[in-house]
């Protein structure tokens, strides 16, 4: 290749890195978006606009949460993957978002296209019924149904991928019941199904089940992750029995792959002093959710683990697109 060809490839490489250099010191110089692949009042909303007040005070930044939903989180995801990686736009990813591709061909962004920043949380996931259903827990219910003429069981998810869909994934699997799963927009309407009477349950996190359950408006089951603290009358899917229904509402933030790594670095350290936080931490553990504190390469390991382990679920489960 002659010299004055390789000579600009050089300089751009090198302009490239400038402006990227130059990009990382002047941000933030406007308002951050943090997107949330579904509707408002669903855990990965509660948690998002939970952190995005600490991260706003820590980057001295307008940070704003914007609800994207639609298809499991994939919605909110494919616009992200379609943004500038100039960081001035993030994902609040769930657990579907690391197995959305494993259950669907048309997914309509690449994998690589996004990338992990920061664990935001970890929220227990809670098993619930409406308060008529005369079973005292999970393992309780399944026995009812057994024995039941009709053992077909309604169970509401927030789309494909999610996390309850996953739990009622893992429910059929374990327990051998007809369980036909029903999808909505979010955890919070799949939850609203319960409390209304036009499905038999859900699974959804603590920050969002618990009060309800307190108020006696739904009636918990088992929680699908351990022990806790904030309901410990609440047992564990491990208790009753059922060690393989394991999962919890993990969310983290995702950017554009390209972003340039100082700025992913800065977020990420931001969402660890913000999981530190009084209010933060106050809020969390009034509902059993563990904060996150992993660094970026610690993230990236921890979803990569999760694909694996929930790739197994798809498969065993034949799951498939809504």
């Amino acid at each position: 290749m002659p010299s004055r060809i390789l000579g600009t490839f050089a300089l751009s490489a090198i302009a490239l890195c400038t402006l990227n250099a130059h990009a990382a010191d002047t941000w933030p110089s406007k308002p951050i978006t943090i997107v949330v692949p579904f509707s408002p009042g669903g855990a990965n909303d509660l948690v998002a606009r939970l952190y995005a007040k600490q991260i706003a005070n820590d980057l001295k930044a307008n940070v704003i949460v914007e609800n994207r939903a639609g298809a499991g989180g994939i919605v909110g995801a494919a616009y992200v993957a379609r943004t500038p990686p100039d960081g001035y736009t993030f994902l609040a990813a769930s657990n579907g978002t690391v197995t959305n591709s494993l259950i669907r061909s048309d997914q309509p962004y690449k994998d690589e296209e996004i990338e992990p920043v920061a664990l935001l949380s970890i929220v227990p996931s809670v098993i619930v019924a409406n308060p008529s259903n005369p079973a005292a827990d999970l393992k309780d219910l399944v026995e009812r149904a057994k024995k039941a003429a009709d053992q077909r069981i309604t169970f509401s998810t927030a789309g494909m991928g999610s996390t309850p869909d996953f739990v009622g994934a893992m429910v059929k699997l374990e327990t051998g019941l007809n369980v036909q799963q029903i999808p909505y927009k979010s955890g919070s309407e799949g939850v609203t199904a319960v409390v209304g009477g036009q499905t038999d349950m859900t699974s959804e996190a603590s920050i969002v089940t618990l009060p309800l359950i307190k108020a006696g408006k739904l009636k918990a089951l088992a929680t699908t992750w351990d022990k806790m603290p904030s309901a410990p009358e609440i047992k564990t899917t491990a208790e009753l029995g059922f060690p393989n229904i394991r999962i919890g509402h993990w969310e983290g933030l995702y950017a554009r792959t390209g972003t340039p790594p100082e700025i992913l670095d800065k977020v990420n350290a931001a969402v660890r002093k913000a999981s530190q936080s009084k209010e933060v931490l106050d809020t969390l553990n009034a509902s059993s959710i563990v904060p996150g504190t992993m660094d970026r390469a610690e993230f990236t390991k921890f979803t990569q683990d999760e694909r694996v382990r929930l790739g197994k679920v798809v498969k065993a489960a034949h799951m498939q697109p809504d």
